[in-house]
């Protein structure tokens, strides 16, 4: 490793020293996200880690990032540049804070909050990278409990932070459109916490190396990344490619929202055309632009064997077309909450549809599609001396496609989140409410020689009076199956009545469950790939043949 130099233009690190930075860099984001993780109050964000950390450089451009959410992640860089838009003309200083969650300027859903930091070499005043941590807080106001309601509407949705500095009243202004002040207070202290811990190691890194040579590693990582997808890209034979799906319905009366994608290869570019999706819809599916860039640098992504930085080389390559007032590109006043979330599942799907022709030997079935979004808010009143608010939010995990060279995994999250379960133990302890099942849902991947993989059942039962909101997709097209395989059975939602009745509901509802009542998401399982003649009594992990639904 060089020592430490001052020098305007540094030489070009070698192999090793460019590896050196990226871990480096990388380094930096992971830590942010323990701090967060370690500090936040809600289990949305401690025990399900429902947050994502970045490193940016003075332009607003992704340097590095931890391994944490991709819709996050890649959408990232549209809200530091945001900040850096608001206030074209400011000084940034260390310690200064910078918080927003507007959709339509780089935010992707009100609850997922964005903070900002910059960061200065020591001795200088100008900024050198920004920092970056985007947490989804459980209930940031809006129709309904957990901010993720049937709206027709932003406005429904909660709060709209637009770009400011977070200073202690800000946050107190925060807090007090929230449900649970005194959590959202904790989680925005915490995201605080962690953007200073980036701030803190990359003053580290400038006063170690001199913060000319790591602005230069950064650009250097940046056009290694480049380079890497344009390889990738060049392995795909010259042509169109084309794919589509639609999503169930928007809750509201629209059914069978078009997703189509058009990709053109030529060289080692590509065009990625959204512009033939449905117009942007009354329900909460629509998605912003910054979703649809994240889902397309999340699948650019898992097309890189090996490993290569993930950074904003990776879309160099790559033109993203989409139609302003579209279902991918929504424009204000639209409802966007669950667009984060399953409209951003559904892009992957047509992407990957579309590689499937170009990559026949690489691409794997359709996984579940769907974060299966459950909400649960009211009243904890296991304490009648001190009831207090609550605001419960979770996403559930599926099954995996099948794929080339072996079967989709059961009961996991897939695609653009990546979180965690709440605990049960942490569940039950927090909220009024009991885990009733917790299990694998057999038989529901897709059969082909190698079989999808399974969804989950999850049962919830009231302890007390609360009202829901599923956001659920993959309801009624389920996900589908590639070369010959059969699609995943499709997801369910059910209601469970005190007498033991059941009802069945729709993919986006909102509900009052009494105690005693409890509801039952079942998760669609993954898609086969290949028929199954091509490989006779091929078995999963557990043993057993895959099956169709």
């Amino acid at each position: 490793m060089r020592a430490r130099t001052d020098a305007a233009s540094p030489a070009p690190a070698d192999a090793i020293e460019l590896t050196v930075f990226r871990h480096l860099f990388a380094a930096v984001a992971e830590e942010m996200g323990l701090r967060l993780m370690r500090s936040a109050f809600s289990p949305n964000i401690k025990e399900r880690r429902d947050f994502s950390c970045a490193v940016f450089d003075a332009a607003g451009a992704l340097l590095a990032q931890a391994a944490h959410i991709p819709v996050h992640l890649g959408s990232m860089a549209f809200a530091v540049r945001a900040v850096l838009e608001a206030f074209p003309d400011a000084v940034f200083r260390p310690c200064v804070h910078y918080v927003h969650n507007d959709p339509f300027c780089g935010g992707t859903h009100l609850p997922d909050i964005t903070v900002v930091a910059p960061c200065m070499a020591p001795g200088e005043e100008q900024a050198r990278f920004f920092v970056a941590s985007r947490a989804h807080h459980t209930d940031v106001g809006g129709l309904s409990p957990g901010s993720m309601p049937l709206s027709t509407s932003i406005d429904e949705e909660g709060l709209l932070i637009r770009p400011m500095v977070l200073d202690s009243d800000a946050a107190t202004w925060i807090a007090s459109h929230s449900r649970t002040p005194d959590e959202r207070r904790g989680d925005l202290l915490a995201q605080v916490a962690a953007v200073d811990a980036g701030a803190t190691r990359l003053a580290e890194m400038c006063s170690r190396y001199g913060a000319g040579v790591v602005v230069q590693r950064g650009r250097e990582l940046c056009d290694y990344t480049e380079r890497t997808v344009r390889r990738v890209i060049g392995t795909i034979a010259d042509g169109e490619y084309r794919f589509e799906d639609v999503l169930d319905d928007d809750g509201l009366g629209t059914h069978d929202i078009r997703l189509a994608c058009r990709q053109v290869i030529s060289g080692d570019s590509a065009v990625v055309d959204f512009r033939g999706c449905a117009d942007q819809v009354r329900g909460p599916v629509n998605a912003v632009r910054a979703v649809t860039i994240a889902a397309v640098s999340y699948v650019l992504s898992c097309l890189i064997e090996g490993e290569a930085p993930p950074n904003s080389g990776l879309l160099r390559p790559v033109r993203v077309l989409t139609r302003p007032g579209s279902v991918v590109d929504a424009l204000p006043p639209a409802a966007v909450a669950a667009g984060n979330v399953e409209t951003s599942q559904r892009i992957v799907d047509v992407l990957l549809g579309a590689l499937a022709q170009a990559l026949p030997g690489r691409i794997p079935a359709a996984s579940q599609g769907t974060m299966n979004n459950v909400a649960i808010g009211g009243n904890d009143v296991r304490n009648p001396a001190r009831p207090q608010a609550f605001a419960y939010y979770e996403t559930l995990g599926g099954g995996a496609g099948g794929g080339p060279s072996r079967s989709g995994a059961d009961a996991l999250h897939t695609h653009m989140t990546n979180t965690l379960n709440t605990p049960v133990e942490a569940l039950e302890h927090t909220y009024p409410l009991r885990v009733e099942e917790y299990s694998i849902r057999r038989n529901s991947g897709g059969g082909g020689a190698q079989p999808g993989g399974c969804g989950i059942v999850r049962r919830l039962a009231a302890l007390a009076p609360v009202e829901a909101t599923l956001l659920t997709e993959r309801r009624v097209h389920p996900p589908y199956g590639l070369r010959g395989g059969a699609p995943g059975a499709p997801g369910r939602n059910t209601l469970i009545t005190a007498q033991g009745e059941r009802r069945e509901l729709p993919g986006k509802c909102r509900l009052t469950l009494q105690p005693g009542e409890a509801l039952e998401i079942a998760t669609p399982g993954g898609g086969g790939w290949g028929s199954p003649t091509q490989q006779e009594g091929l078995k999963d992990a557990d043993g057993r043949a895959g099956q169709g639904a």
